[in-house]
């Protein structure tokens, strides 16, 4: 796998971070369904990818700090699991606004790489045992293929099992 810019795409603050830490990784395009009821879901269709290597980025608040999960489109965020993973005792799904003001980014196109503010970030057990993972470069219509080592790197995220389904 190298570093590679898919047609057309611009840079963003995660393919960004990814470049300046020389990180291998691969970018994906594809085109965005509008009427899709789950972004990640439709992005691993679109690509012909796994749903279980295709990784969501979700933001809760735990204990009232925002915490950033990131689990397989296959499955749901564990609130208490995170919670724990994070070592808090409560957590609750954050406000979308909320999410979007403090990554930079917008709902459907939240990455964990490149945020405005660097965020406590969990990353689900099961990222391990793959050899790369998808998450979002950025934007909506834009995955970024990365080793999970890689991407717990980056990020400074622990890995813990914080995924129920």
């Amino acid at each position: 796998m190298s570093t590679a810019k898919a047609k057309g795409a611009k840079g963003t603050p995660a393919t960004v971070a990814a470049t300046k830490a020389r990180v291998d990784f691969t970018l994906h395009a594809y085109e965005v369904d509008p009427n899709a009821e789950s972004y990640g879901e439709a992005a691993a269709d679109a690509l012909g990818v796994s749903h279980d290597r295709l990784f969501k980025t979700l933001l809760a608040e735990v204990d009232g700090n925002l915490t950033v999960g990131v689990v397989p489109v296959s499955s749901t965020l564990d609130l208490k699991a995170l919670a724990a993973a994070a070592g808090g005792k409560k957590a609750r799904m954050a406000d979308p606004r909320d999410a979007e003001r403090a990554t930079g980014y917008v709902v459907g196109g939240i990455s964990p790489l490149g945020q405005r503010r660097r965020l406590p970030t969990v990353v689900d057990a099961s990222a391990s045992a793959l050899t790369t993972v998808y998450v979002s470069a950025g934007r909506r219509g834009l995955q970024i293929e990365l080793a999970p080592a890689d991407l717990v790197r980056l990020t400074g995220a622990r890995v813990a099992e914080i995924a129920r389904g």
